[in-house]
């Protein structure tokens, strides 16, 4: 019987692939996204919890939180304002994700002429770009707004 000679460079790959394969299987079932639950929620329910807007903003604006932490990146929010309103300009440090859900909104962005929002209306704010607004009088503004980043709102003198 002959004896085979396994050359040195096949053990070392074999050795390499049982080293590296148990992290290749690992690495992608740890993601905690699959630990976090579904979420549904009514925007019109009275378990939605209602809080001031900044200081800046006008009497009558509320903010209620739907999901995440306001203090962390990806939060969304329903963001409401009394119907004949002024938005003050007004920038945000994350771009921002929008739907109208109730109302019309003239949103106007810095170098931009102003759009009509309607309900059902989406639009996306660019990050740090002023921009105000003016709820019209077909009743409240009610607009859901996702933020990349945590959010903030910082007034803009003209």
């Amino acid at each position: 019987m002959k004896n085979k000679i396994i050359p040195f460079r096949n053990i070392w790959l074999c050795l390499l692939i049982a080293a590296i394969f148990p992290f290749l299987s690992f690495g992608q079932e740890s993601n905690n996204s699959s630990l976090e639950k579904s979420l549904v929620k009514d925007a019109n329910s009275s378990s939605i919890v209602w809080g001031p807007c900044p200081e800046f903003m006008p009497d009558g604006c509320e903010i209620a939180v739907l999901h995440g932490d306001p203090a962390k990146p990806n939060v969304d929010i329903l963001f409401k304002l009394p119907a004949n309103t002024n938005i003050p300009n007004h920038i945000h440090n994350s771009a921002e994700r929008m739907i109208l859900l109730s109302g019309e909104l003239d949103v106007t962005y810095q170098g931009e002429q102003t759009q009509t929002l309607k309900k059902g209306n989406y639009a996306y704010g660019p990050a740090k770009k002023p921009h105000s607004g003016k709820c019209g009088n077909a009743g409240p503004c009610v607009l859901f707004i996702a933020f990349e980043d945590p959010l903030d709102a910082i007034p803009i003198n003209k």
